[in-house]
C-alpha cells in the first residue's frame, strides 16, 4: 500500500535529511512521467543513485510493494540516497515517487506490453486492418443502440430554437464539429465548443426549447457532466452519445449509449469515433427525412450559393 505507515515515517525521516543535504533538482517536485525522467536519466545519476535506477528499471512491478527500507536495501544504498534518487526524478520524495510510477504503469501497461504490437497477416495493409475496425464497430453499433432513443433525440432536434455540440478531446471534439456543420445544413441554428470553460459559459446560455448535444467516449470528462448538469438546470434538453453506466449517462435526459471495445492495436485510431458519427450521421439523415420540404430548399440554397462562388455546376455531394 502506498500509505503504509511505515513508508510514511521513512518518507518523512529521510526527506527530513535529505533536504539539508541537497535541495530538489531536475527542475523540482511535479514530474508526471516518472517513466520518461527515469529512462532520459540513466546513465547520468550519481554512482550510488545510479544502483537504485538500474534496480527499479529492472523491478518496476515490485516497487509498489516495497517500504523505502526495502529498496535501500536491495540496491544497497542508504535511505537518504534513496530520497536524493527520488527528487532527481523530480518527486518530492519515496511515497510521491511510488505513486507516480504506480499511476505509469497502470496507464502505460498497453503500450509497454509485449503485445502491444499485435501480429498483422502479411495480406492485411493499413487499410484492411481499418476497415475491419470499422466494420466490427459499426455491428456492434447495430446491436446495441436503442431506436427509441434514437427517435427521441430525433424529435427534440426537429423541434429545438438551437443545438450546442459539444466535446472534449481529439476524438470527440472532431465529431462534434461535423455534427454542427451537417445540422446547420438543415436550417437548424448548430454551434459546436471544445473548450471546456467556454463550454461551462455556453451551456449557462441555453434554456427551455434549446438543446445541448455532449459526446464523450468516456463519459467521464468533468466538463462534459457539469455542462449537462447546467443546461439541465436552465431547462435546456440534454442528449448524449457515450458509454452506459457513466456520469454523463445519468445526467442526460436523452442517452445514446454503446459500448465499443477497443482493441490491443495501439497504432491504430480509436473505434469509437467510427460510431458516433455513424450516429450523427443516421440522427441527420432521419431529421432530414422527416422535414424534408425546409431541407430541401435549404440545400438548394447552398448548392446555388456555392455554384454562384466557384462556377462549378457538376454533380456534388447533395448533403454537402
Amino acid at each position: 500500500m502506498i500509505d503504509d505507515p511505515e513508508v510514511a515515517i521513512e518518507t518523512e525521516t529521510s526527506d527530513a535529511a535529505d533536504t539539508r543535504m541537497r535541495p530538489p533538482q531536475k527542475g523540482g517536485p511535479g514530474v508526471f512521467d516518472v517513466l520518461s525522467a527515469l529512462n532520459n536519466l540513466d546513465g547520468n545519476f550519481a554512482a550510488q543513485e545510479q544502483r537504485v535506477a538500474t534496480y527499479v528499471k529492472n523491478h518496476l512491478d515490485a516497487i509498489s510493494n516495497m517500504t523505502i527500507g526495502d529498496l535501500a536495501d536491495h540496491c544497497k544504498v542508504s535511505k537518504p540516497t534513496v530520497i536524493r534518487f527520488c527528487r532527481s526524478l523530480g518527486c518530492s520524495g519515496f511515497r510521491d515517487f511510488k505513486l507516480r510510477l504506480v499511476q505509469n504503469l497502470a496507464v502505460s501497461a498497453q503500450y509497454m506490453s509485449a503485445n502491444a504490437i499485435p501480429d498483422v497477416p502479411d495480406t492485411n495493409t493499413a487499410i484492411d486492418q481499418v476497415i475491419g475496425a470499422l466494420y466490427a464497430s459499426v455491428d456492434t453499433l447495430r446491436r446495441q443502440v436503442d431506436a427509441n432513443m434514437l427517435d427521441a433525440a430525433k424529435d427534440v432536434i426537429l423541434n429545438t430554437r438551437q443545438i450546442l455540440f459539444a466535446g472534449i478531446g481529439g476524438g470527440s471534439s472532431m465529431i462534434t464539429q461535423e455534427a454542427a456543420n451537417r445540422f446547420f445544413r438543415l436550417g437548424i441554428p448548430s454551434f459546436h465548443v471544445s473548450d471546456s470553460y467556454l463550454l461551462q459559459m455556453r451551456a449557462a446560455t441555453l434554456g427551455p426549447g434549446d438543446t445541448l448535444f455532449l459526446v464523450s467516449a468516456s463519459g467521464e470528462a468533468d466538463a462534459i457532466v457539469g455542462a449537462a448538469e447546467i443546461a439541465n438546470g436552465y431547462g435546456a434538453t440534454t442528449i448524449c452519445i457515450t458509454k452506459p453506466n457513466t456520469r454523463l449517462a445519468a445526467a442526460a435526459k436523452i442517452q445514446i449509449l454503446i459500448d465499443v471495445p477497443e482493441d490491443r492495436a495501439i497504432f491504430k485510431p480509436t473505434a469509437s469515433r467510427y460510431v458516433h458519427l455513424v450516429v450523427i450521421d443516421a440522427l441527420a439523415t432521419a431529421v432530414a427525412q422527416e422535414a424534408a420540404d425546409t431541407t430541401k430548399e435549404n440545400l438548394r440554397r447552398i448548392r446555388a450559393s456555392l455554384t454562384a462562388y466557384h462556377g462549378r455546376t457538376g454533380p456534388q455531394p447533395l448533403g454537402d
